[in-house]
């Protein structure tokens, strides 16, 4: 993985004009940290969905904790102006990038999505340091 180049909410880059797309690369701890297990199983996932497909990675209200994670796969051509992209490139796999719209990105700046192939309690496994409290399902929060 290389190094983000994620500028912090304070920077000259965070005032830019919203028809600016501004793109990433990288994880590191900044935006959304993806381990290795999960580049790969994204990989695949994204390969089976055929066309020129981006995760877009966010938040909404319910779940047991009162909010819950949000992924799917959406086309490139979806992608909002103001949406932050991520670009990660995974050793022996083709790039791929994540977007998330700002307000998403508030709850889950810094968060690690993993993977586990483990037959309980496997998928996909949200890390946010920003969470107060977590469910035991593992995919609510609360700030």
């Amino acid at each position: 993985m290389s190094s983000s180049t994620q500028t912090p909410a304070s920077s000259p880059a965070a005032t830019m004009p919203a028809e600016v797309a501004v793109t990433h690369t990288g994880v590191d701890g900044k935006g959304i940290l993806i381990t290795e297990p999960a580049m790969r199983q994204l990989g695949t996932l994204m390969a089976s969905q055929g066309g020129e497909k981006v995760l877009r990675v966010g938040v909404r209200s319910g779940g047991c904790s009162g909010m819950s994670y949000t992924m799917d796969f959406i086309d490139g051509s979806e992608i909002l102006p103001d949406d932050e992209t991520y670009t990660y490139e995974p050793a022996g796999a083709p790039s791929f990038r994540v977007v998330s719209d700002p307000k998403s990105l508030l709850y889950i700046y810094g968060m690690q999505l993993d993977f586990s192939s483990a037959l309980i309690g496997g998928g996909f496994n949200f890390t946010n340091p920003n969470a107060s409290q977590t469910c035991g399902c593992g995919s609510s929060f609360a700030v």
